[in-house]
């Protein structure tokens, strides 16, 4: 509430000559109301208020703004990759990071290596997940993703898992035909079939 106050009062009362600095605008909500807030923000300031602002977000998804905003830069801090960590090299320059260094930060910031590794496995399934679900789709027209949606698509997919005869049986059920009666008679005979 704090956060979107403050955001109010600086986008009913900024003007073209006013300097707005903005740091992770809908951190602290669900990933699609912070996106969506921190979207509309950006355009409401680029059109509305016309004011200069420096906008820092992890919503890498804001990126395709700089497409219908004329007037926005985009700018991200320069990163090398050495032996597995990140240095920042404290150089701002043009155009927007080539990846998250989300885990190498928190691994900086002194998070035990169990829950580091934790984090690396549930960000590959996470991200697995999403190009799969079709969701990829939009993150694969981001610079930021298209190398991840790349290789995921160019790498062969393992053999589908042999399906059972209770998943067949439960795949060929029609629930919308079926009467009441009719579904929990299925559902018996499913369960009969697990117990053998």
């Amino acid at each position: 509430m704090v956060e979107m106050v403050e955001t109010a009062t600086i986008l009913n009362q900024a003007s073209p000559r006013s300097l707005v600095i903005l740091d992770e605008i809908g951190r602290g909500t669900a990933t699609f109301d912070g996106l969506s807030i921190a979207w509309a923000v950006v355009e409401h300031l680029h059109e509305v208020n016309c004011s200069r602002a420096l906008f820092a977000t992890h919503y890498h998804e804001l990126t395709v703004l700089s497409d219908t905003l004329p007037r926005l830069s985009l700018h991200s801090v320069k990163v090398r990759e050495w032996q597995g960590d990140v240095v920042f090299l404290h150089q701002v320059r043009p155009g927007v990071a080539d990846r998250s260094y989300g885990i190498q930060v928190a691994k900086l910031a002194g998070l035990p290596a169990p829950v580091i590794e934790r984090a690396t496995s549930v960000l590959a399934s996470l991200e697995e997940e999403d190009i799969r679900a079709g969701m990829g789709k939009l993150s694969g027209e981001l610079p930021l993703f298209r190398a991840l949606v790349d290789k995921a698509a160019s790498e062969a997919r393992p053999p589908p898992a042999r399906v059972s005869g209770v998943e067949k049986a439960l795949g060929d059920l029609l629930p919308d035909e079926m009467t009441p009666r009719q579904a929990l008679e299925a559902l018996y005979r499913l369960k009969e079939r697990l117990d053998e």
